[in-house]
């Protein structure tokens, strides 16, 4: 009896034993004996066919193998591109800000500062925005600053870039949201009575962002705002500036446009 219960035992850790050696087996590192070049091709492959999870993990496996060399750089940046496609815009961040802090003289330095602006520029203000119902202006933006940054990082150092005019539209862009954000918050004060807070947030727009379409609403909050106050002399001085900046106005001329949607202010 005591024979056939040892026999048992040792064929239970002979089992598990065998388990434990498959187990082993299955988790052993199939790229282990790639190339550095074979295992950036095998990543690029999964790039072009969307498996980027995948690809991430190759990229992951170069950058260790390749320490320093151009290659593992280069497998930084597409991993940032993966990151992004993956909708990891906070991991494919990082990735590309540790590559700019410790590659400043790489010449792929200017594209990785404009993947940084695009990944920021497309979590924040997305390409498919305009199907959503919140306006862009109305969100916090933060992201829309730190995209507008990069842009302009890549576009003073490296003007001369392939990189650089995409990056200067998207600039304008993002300089337009974040004049109509303070112009938001402006309009929210002054719906709300906050007449003072709504001049200072109007009066930032005018200030910092005098060439875009939104400081035409800022100086129209600003005068109507004065108006509440009684500060009858910076209302009539806004007004001269409106009209002489915007001499076709429909803020103080509304009824210059024929089946205009009625404005924000109208209530009647």
């Amino acid at each position: 009896m005591l024979r056939l219960k040892l026999s048992v035992v040792w064929m239970a850790l002979g089992l598990l034993g065998a388990i434990l050696l498959s187990g082993c087996a299955a988790e052993k590192d199939a790229t282990a004996n790639w190339t550095v070049e074979k295992l950036y091709a095998e990543a690029k492959d999964e790039m072009s066919l969307g498996a980027y999870d995948k690809a991430i993990g190759y990229y992951e496996k170069l950058e260790g193998r390749a320490a320093g060399t151009p290659l593992a750089l280069q497998a930084q940046i597409d991993k940032a591109w993966a990151q992004f496609k993956t909708n990891e815009p906070v991991q494919a961040v990082a990735t590309l800000d540790r590559f700019i802090k410790l590659n400043p003289a790489s010449p792929a330095l200017d594209y990785a500062l404009y993947l940084k602006g695009l990944v920021n520029f497309n979590d924040n203000l997305g390409l498919f925005s305009a199907l959503a119902s919140q306006d862009l202006a109305e969100r916090d933006p933060k992201q829309a600053k730190d995209s507008f940054e990069a842009f302009r990082e890549l576009t003073t150092r490296f003007p001369d870039s392939k990189y650089s005019p995409d990056a200067r539209q998207r600039m304008a862009y993002i300089k337009n949201s974040l004049a109509r954000s303070n112009v938001y918050v402006a309009r929210y004060y002054f719906k709300r009575g906050a007449y003072v807070a709504a001049v200072n947030r109007a009066q930032t727009t005018v200030n910092e962002y005098r060439d875009v379409p939104a400081v035409e609403e800022a100086l129209f909050i600003m005068y109507q705002s004065y108006d509440r106050l009684g500060l009858v002399q910076l209302r009539d001085d806004t007004r001269r500036v409106l009209e002489a900046t915007y001499p076709d106005t429909l803020y103080l001329y509304p009824e210059r446009a024929a089946g205009a949607k009625k404005p924000w202010w109208k209530l009647w």
